[in-house]
């Protein structure tokens, strides 16, 4: 579990086959095997480290659906170490299971903030609101409004020089990960619903629609 409030930005050295090497130094200060590490926003687990760098493994589906598969040697990563249990929660419920990538639009600058536009899928649109959480490439923000196809975040200074998210540029690939807790409401519900359908004596959109309605 993470709470998307990034620690420190890596750099990658070497993508070989199914692992990546990466060049860090504030998440190796007390890390162990096995030990989990958002990259990107991404939870991997440590396969190997030394004093300046960590190995992770990474699956071919993972590179599949996220943007780790356009990482290049010398791309930087924001990382995280999953959360402590005595720490300060100071971001929201990350899993570091994405839901899908996303692709900037625009960067536009306001005052001593940066606006940032993302457009993503509108199956993932669902579960993002207004003044809600959402996880960009590992970082925790708030959605400061919603587009036709896809939101905005404000990225104040501090977040601009602590992440990459102000190197990205238009046409970059973007990891999302949306508010967990949206998506476990909606599960719950999906009984309640199937209830109300078998009530209704079963007539449904889709059962019209079959029935050539």
């Amino acid at each position: 579990m993470f709470t998307g409030i990034i620690e420190e930005t890596g750099t990658l050295q070497e993508l070989r086959g199914g692992s990546l090497l990466i060049r860090a130094s504030k998440v190796l200060e007390d890390v162990h095997l096995g030990d989990s590490i958002a990259v990107n926003g991404v939870c991997l687990t440590v396969t190997a480290f030394d004093k300046n760098s960590f190995q992770v493994d990474v699956m071919a589906e993972t590179l599949r659906r996220s943007s780790l598969g356009v990482l290049k040697k010398g791309s930087r990563v924001n990382l995280e170490r999953a959360m402590a249990a005595n720490g300060r929660f100071g971001g929201h419920i990350v899993s570091g299971h994405i839901d899908d990538t996303g692709t900037v639009t625009s960067l536009k600058r306001e005052g001593n903030a940066v606006w940032v536009t993302i457009s993503c899928s509108h199956k993932l649109l669902r579960y993002i609101v207004e003044k809600g959480s959402i996880t960009i490439d590992g970082i925790s923000l708030t959605v400061a409004s919603l587009t036709g196809s896809g939101f905005q975040v404000s990225i104040i200074p501090h977040t601009g020089a602590e992440t990459t998210l102000l190197e990205k540029k238009a046409g970059d690939i973007v990891n999302l990960e949306t508010d967990i807790l949206a998506k476990y409401l909606e599960r719950l519900m999906e009984p309640k619903q199937e209830e109300e359908t078998q009530r209704a004596g079963g007539i449904d959109l889709n059962f019209l629609m079959e029935n050539g309605f």
